[in-house]
């Protein structure tokens, strides 16, 4: 059987690929070059562009969030994590119809017609703009002043109510990919307050034990599980905090003996583990589940994922 790296870095998805090679493996500027250039020319990548119509949208080009989650809004989010940028012009057309359409008065991001902006939207789209390498651009800028400005009082977001909730990570996850140098006081403050509202809680611990945080995903859309946490808590420099323990505990249990990771649930959850919300049937016909990979298989993006955690934690690569 092959080593982790070997099948990690296998030509057939050279997205996963190069991110192999970026975050895992510390390869050469040289190396890093050829591999980004390869990431559309087969796997994944290739695969979602050739569902992309004329305009730069993917299904309609009139509501870029629907249908959940195949729809534009969705697809950017999982490009923005297999190493795409704007180098690419198709990419570029489609992030910028994408930034400027969800584009809101209050400094955020939203969809509809809605003037306000919403929590999942803010963080996601700034994140993926900031991979895609909009860091700089003045609508990202905002976003991240938002997030700043609707932190809840506990130290989480929540679109919602008073206090934040785990689920609302979405910020976290975007300044983890923002640049150290571009935070200002505020947000360095932000973050500050944000790492400890997750890690008093384990990253796990809010209310009754909710199973699907427990299990691991790919995409993750705005949904929140372990990994989620690991990843930006990690990113954010906190991995050596005695709080991420038990999730570390759990992520390394959930290791195969060949030293991989399977997908446990493809999004949304629920509907998977059979065990349907009584409000499930009033939105059923909004969800079309998307994955790259299948659940109970193992997982090279997952793996990946994992693997970047725990080198942050100091754990040493697999061969």
């Amino acid at each position: 059987m092959k080593g982790v790296m070997e099948w990690l870095t296998e030509a057939d998805q050279p997205a996963v690929r190069y991110l192999t090679m970026r975050d895992l493996l510390d390869a050469s500027e040289g190396d890093l070059r050829e591999a980004r250039r390869a990431i559309p020319s087969r796997g994944w990548v290739r695969q979602i562009l050739g569902d992309r119509l004329p305009g730069g949208y993917w299904v309609d080009g009139e509501n870029l969030y629907k249908p959940k989650y195949i729809s534009t809004n969705w697809m950017l989010l999982v490009l923005s994590d297999l190493g795409v940028t704007r180098e690419l012009p198709w990419l570029a057309e489609s992030a910028e119809m994408w930034r400027d359409r969800c584009a809101r008065p209050d400094g955020g991001f939203d969809v509809g017609d809605s003037k306000a902006s919403e929590l999942c939207l803010v963080g996601n789209t700034a994140r993926a703009l900031v991979n895609f390498g909009y860091a700089d651009d003045p609508k990202v800028k905002s976003a991240f002043r938002w997030l700043v400005r609707n932190q809840k009082p506990n130290g989480g977001w929540h679109c919602w109510g008073r206090n934040g909730v785990i689920d609302g990570w979405e910020g976290m996850s975007a300044f983890a990919a923002y640049p150290r140098q571009k935070w200002t006081k505020g947000m360095k403050e932000a973050v500050d307050r944000g790492l400890e509202f997750y890690l008093e809680r384990g990253l796990l611990h809010q209310g009754a034990r909710y199973d699907p945080w427990q299990r691991l995903h790919f995409p993750y859309h705005y949904y929140y599980d372990l990994l989620v946490g690991l990843d930006f808590v990690t990113a954010l420099g906190r991995g050596d905090d005695s709080r991420v323990k038990g999730a570390l505990r759990l992520l390394k249990k959930k290791r195969q003996r060949d030293g991989r990771w399977q997908m446990d649930a493809v999004h949304p959850d629920l509907l998977n583990a059979g065990k349907l919300p009584k409000w499930f049937p009033k939105y059923k016909d909004r969800f079309k589940p998307f994955s790259l990979e299948a659940a109970g298989e193992p997982s090279k993006m997952i793996t990946l994922r994992a693997l970047r955690v725990l080198k942050r934690t100091g754990e040493p690569m697999p061969a």
